[in-house]
């Protein structure tokens, strides 16, 4: 039996068939005839968004190459290129992208289809970035849309779970190549809080990061700085982090302890160098998350809240909460278009019991407005998306247009959008 696991090793799918088209021709066939299908990139979404008894496709084999405009401010790039292609191909143009998330194995047109994002007040998720499409549709067809040319089918791709058809190449904005210079220090949590409109308003990018049960951040900055002699070095592995979460998973009882300990371990650091290096961090130690985008004003309100729940409950959570800041955006689907929003993310070690924490959680972010990262553990069904996505209803006719039998649907999908059947 054909086997499919997402990274975490949490979703397992068994396909009838796992396609790896190498064109775009032998692509549309396999979509043409197809009875059902979804597609993974990198399989780094913990949601079920590519789990099927399909097809599996999996586009990293197909032919293509890196087009750059003559005016330098946008590429056509392959949507099965991993981010880390993407951006080392840019760099060798001499050029970056505005902004990215911390793992870079994920494929464009996955990253793009669930809203990636990175950090930065004034920065979009990923997927803002894209100015044009070239899809199969699930009848086969091939087609292109921009604003100007298929324009309800080109809203609907910029964000689209992969239910519109399958991107094979993307229109994309670029910078001139950055560099950047990232700084680390430990802040006391309360500082931080207070702060948080002044450090987002003085920073290109933000993030911080904080165990539940500590009482300090490590806050993370990132500024474009000129090139210079201190390019990056390579991550090290945390075998020390390893350790503790293996620790934490034999004893969940330990856990406040071991993350205090870990916080007044933090040390100050600073590296520099190219922007693709820069923005990715090492991530060996497989984790389950759960990432919900609350109102900007509501930010340090339902961080606090969520510390506080985690403590009263005394929660074994061993990855520290990361939070960052994301810009408004138009997007249908996005979880960012009614203004900007403060991204709070909930991890667990992933031999440790995460459903019933990621559950109480929840409840805390939606009351304080949130939405889910659609590639995160989430429990929306179709009310809560059309309740919490006033221009669901144009994604939905969208979709039915194009897929009137739901042959890019799955399980999860109808879930979400069973309605728009």
């Amino acid at each position: 039996m054909t086997e499919w696991r997402n990274w975490s090793g949490s979703v397992v799918a068994h396909p009838a068939v796992i396609a790896r088209p190498r064109d775009e021709a032998e692509l549309a066939r396999v979509v043409r005839e197809a009875p059902r299908l979804r597609v993974a990139g990198a399989g780094h979404s913990f949601s079920p968004l590519c789990e099927t008894d399909g097809v599996l496709l999996q586009l990293a084999d197909m032919e293509g190459e890196l087009a750059v405009a003559p005016d330098r401010r946008t590429v056509e790039a392959p949507a099965g290129w991993s981010l880390a292609r993407l951006t080392e191909a840019l760099w060798a143009e001499g050029l970056s992208l505005p902004n990215q998330g911390d793992v870079n194995g994920q494929a464009l047109g996955g990253a793009l289809a669930t809203g990636t994002h990175g950090t930065g007040r004034e920065l979009g998720s990923l997927a803002t970035l894209a100015e044009a499409f070239r899809l199969v549709l699930p009848s086969g067809e091939v087609v292109e849309c921009d604003a100007l040319r298929e324009p309800d089918l080109f809203q609907a791709a910029r964000l689209s779970l992969g239910l519109v058809g399958v991107a094979t190449r993307v229109h994309l904005r670029v910078l001139t190549a950055l560099h950047l210079e990232e700084r680390i220090e430990r802040r006391p949590l309360g500082e931080v809080l207070e702060s948080l409109d002044e450090l987002a308003a003085r920073t290109r990018h933000m993030e911080f990061f904080l165990f539940p049960y500590a009482n300090a951040v490590l806050l993370k900055t990132l500024h474009p700085c000129e090139p210079g002699p201190d390019e990056v070095a390579e991550e090290e592995a945390d075998d020390v982090f390893r350790a503790c979460c293996e620790l934490m998973a034999a004893a969940p009882r330990s856990t406040p302890m071991i993350q205090r300990t870990l916080t007044r371990l933090w040390r100050s650091s600073a590296r520099r160098g190219p922007a693709w290096k820069i923005f990715p961090s090492q991530r060996d130690l497989l984790f389950e998350e759960m990432e919900y985008e609350v109102p900007a004003a509501n930010a340090a309100a339902a961080l606090r809240a969520v510390v506080a729940l985690t403590r009263e409950r005394r929660m074994p959570l061993a990855f520290p909460f990361e939070f960052r800041f994301v810009a408004g955006d138009d997007l249908w689907l996005s979880p960012f278009n009614d203004g900007p929003r403060a991204s709070i993310s909930v991890h667990q070690y992933h031999r440790m019991e995460w459903a019933p924490h990621f559950a109480e959680l929840e409840d805390v972010l939606r009351a304080h407005g949130g939405r889910p990262h659609w590639g995160k553990r989430h429990t929306l069904d179709g009310d809560d998306v059309r309740g919490l996505y006033p221009r669901s209803e144009n994604f939905g006719r969208v979709r039915r247009a194009v897929d009137p039998e739901g042959k890019l649907m799955n399980d999860h999908a109808r879930v979400l959008f069973g309605w728009s059947l």
